[in-house]
């Protein structure tokens, strides 16, 4: 089992710092390299980039909860959900009406 596990590219679990604005601010987030490698292909299947796509999750669980305690971990967990619903995403995407989709904002996750 250990193999496995062991087999992975010790650069995909290095730690990343990125600086990022949220409202205007700058500040920074670290996650592995990993995590990075699958929001931005989240970003990517939603049409902005990566810096973006961040601003708005955050913009949003601001909007809905009030405030994340963890806004690394909210992202990682992010990462996880996508994973296991990309199906679900892809549908989501899809229903979007065209002149939505380069307009809209609204990030969905499931």
């Amino acid at each position: 089992m250990c193999r496995l596990f062991l087999s992975q590219d010790p650069s995909s679990y290095a730690a990343e710092t990125r600086p990022i604005r949220l409202h205007g601010h700058a500040t920074s987030i670290r996650l592995e390299a990993a995590f990075w490698d699958i929001l931005e292909t989240i970003a990517s299947r939603e049409g902005l980039p990566v810096a973006r796509f961040v601003s708005v999750l955050h913009d949003e669980i601001m909007v809905r909860q009030g405030g994340v305690a963890n806004f690394a971990s909210f992202l990682r967990v992010t990462c996880l959900h996508w994973l296991r619903h990309q199906d679900l995403h892809a549908a989501q995407l899809a229903a979007r009406e065209p002149s939505d989709a380069a307009q809209q904002s609204t990030i969905v996750v499931a």
